[in-house]
């Protein structure tokens, strides 16, 4: 019994997981619409926040208002990871301003290599599979984007992707934490709040710039708020189930996503070495069956993290 119990539980996840990478493989392409038409990339990082960040605190409030409470601990820990993800949003979004989505996407898809360090800095051994997978994903994430930049590299662009990959993948392992005493919605919530608190600050600061009230750009900013909810929604409950690292595995399927929405609505086709890319991010996807999530630190073992445990089991 326990057993069944146990793989209900890990297909949740990994089905969490699948439909967080397929919400977050939308979110350059409304992205980058936004910003085409001529929204600021600061205006769509905070609008899109915000918004999803409402949207979660309504439905919450209405559907199950005892999800609002969360352990002191937990709130700092949901802070820190909000903190952290709304400051890699704003390099997002900055660098989606500079240089094309097939390479943002490219060097944002690298954040499960920095999950890897987080995590092995936190005490979590990831096994033999997970660094195969690893190794097979830096590949497959370049087929799938090759060749897509157009003109010159821009580096400050490139660095500041590498910035938000890394922040991303950072604020996985604090939210991991956290997730073993509180339910995915309420550390969904008060992260997304953490991140609007940051976001809006940094659009006031750099002059803030038109809304998304506009008809050019009102449709991709809602759109990218659906998604955005739903993609932190589904990703909180995947990391919850099987971790932040495998999370992270499966999330690359983002990449497939973006790549068929952008051939289907840009009018982008595929080469055949991002065909190969594709196939090879599905092996790397397929090979999480067999790939068991590493357990948690045990309390006491220590981590870098430990700090958020709550108390009875400090």
């Amino acid at each position: 019994m326990e057993a069944r119990k146990g793989s209900r539980w890990r297909q949740v996840g990994i089905g969490s997981a699948l439909l967080s990478a397929f919400f977050l493989g939308l979110t350059p392409i409304f992205g980058k619409l936004a910003i085409v038409r001529g929204m600021a990339p600061l205006g769509v990082a905070a609008w899109r926040t915000v918004l999803a960040t409402l949207l979660l605190y309504g439905l919450l409030r209405w559907k199950r208002p005892h999800w609002l409470y969360i352990h002191r601990l937990g709130l700092w820990g949901c802070l820190l990871a909000g903190f952290i993800n709304g400051t890699g949003s704003l390099f997002y979004y900055s660098a989606l301003g500079r240089i094309d989505a097939a390479l943002g996407q490219l060097l944002y898809s690298l954040y499960p290599i920095f999950v890897g360090l987080w995590l092995w800095l936190d005490r979590q051994r990831p096994s033999r599979l997970t660094w195969l997978r690893l190794a097979l994903a830096v590949p497959a994430v370049y087929w799938l984007t090759v060749g897509g930049s157009r003109g010159p590299v821009d580096w400050t662009g490139v660095a500041m992707m590498l910035t938000a990959s890394a922040l991303y993948a950072l604020h996985l392992p604090v939210n991991q934490r956290v997730l073993y005493e509180a339910p995915a919605p309420t550390v969904t919530l008060y992260t997304l709040s953490a991140m609007s608190a940051v976001v809006v600050v940094a659009y006031a600061v750099s002059g803030g710039g038109p809304g998304p009230w506009r008809p050019e750009v009102g449709g991709p900013i809602l759109a990218l708020t659906l998604v955005t909810f739903l993609s932190r929604l589904t990703l909180f409950m995947g990391v919850k189930r099987i971790g932040g690292m495998h999370t992270a595995l499966l999330g690359l399927g983002e990449l497939v996503v973006t790549v068929a929405f952008a051939h289907w609505w840009l009018g982008e086709s595929l080469t055949v070495r991002q065909w190969w890319g594709a196939a090879l991010l599905l092996l790397v996807m397929a090979l999480g069956r067999w790939d068991h999530p590493t357990a948690p630190p045990k309390p006491g073992r220590g981590g870098w993290l430990q700090w958020l445990e709550p108390p009875a089991f400090s």
